[in-house]
């Protein structure tokens, strides 16, 4: 499967630098691989209105005019799917990361060790995309990508899963519908399944996903749930 990548700073040393890597890690995992550069956000933002077929974006954050925080929630308002890596100087800018959903962040100066295994998360997370479930409802059977599930909520004998894309209701338990989930779900309570990537914030009684939808987290679930998030991030 090809890819499109591009790399946004304003450091020309460093964009080539990245540029180097991620060649590198596309010939040793034989990827097609296309990598566009840009020294600041709007150039790419010009770009993106024209193709917006990028899989996965490696930006920096302080950068004159738009930031690389600011780049990335125009891209996120509009596209759940492309893989978003914090590559920056600067610590403080990590929870920034959570709004956008970023796959990563990573401090400079930046390794292949460290940036490879982000990568091959960023395609595992990109070919999870195409993975899909068939549910059948009353308009009859439909196939919903697994990457477009935010939660599932049951509803007696029935299950409701809410996606980016609207809700669809189908007469299953929620337990079988977890058998054909995988561990980017997690049931934080005993009528709700969570799909990771979309949680912005967890407590230890409710969890809130990038929608504003609030879900009831069960006692003593805090501490398994939180740590499956940080795993999956």
């Amino acid at each position: 499967m090809p890819y499109k990548l591009a790399i946004v700073d304003d450091d020309a040393k460093q964009r080539d630098y990245l540029a180097e890597l991620v060649h590198t890690w596309a010939k040793r995992n034989r990827h097609l691989l296309t990598v566009k550069q840009y020294a600041e956000a709007n150039p790419f933002l010009f770009d993106y209105a024209e193709e917006k077929d990028f899989d996965l974006l490696l930006l920096d954050i302080e950068m004159p005019g738009i930031s690389g925080i600011e780049l990335a929630k125009a891209v996120r308002r509009e596209n759940a799917t492309v893989q978003i890596v914090f590559i920056t100087g600067f610590y403080e800018y990590f929870s920034d990361g959570f709004d956008v959903s970023a796959l990563h962040y990573l401090i400079k100066p930046v390794e292949a060790p460290k940036l490879f295994p982000v990568l091959d998360k960023a395609v595992y997370n990109l070919e999870y995309r195409q993975r899909s479930v068939l549910l059948s409802t009353a308009e009859g059977s439909v196939k919903v990508p697994l990457a477009d599930i935010v939660y599932a909520e049951a509803e007696n004998v029935y299950v409701v899963v809410h996606t980016v894309h609207g809700n669809y209701r189908t007469r299953l338990s929620l337990g079988k519908l977890c058998e054909s989930l995988d561990e980017t779900f997690f049931r934080v309570h005993r009528s709700f399944a969570v799909n990771l990537k979309y949680v912005k914030k967890i407590t230890r009684t409710f969890l809130t996903t990038l929608d504003g939808a609030r879900i009831p987290v069960s006692r003593g679930m805090y501490d398994d749930i939180h740590a499956s998030l940080i795993k999956y991030l």
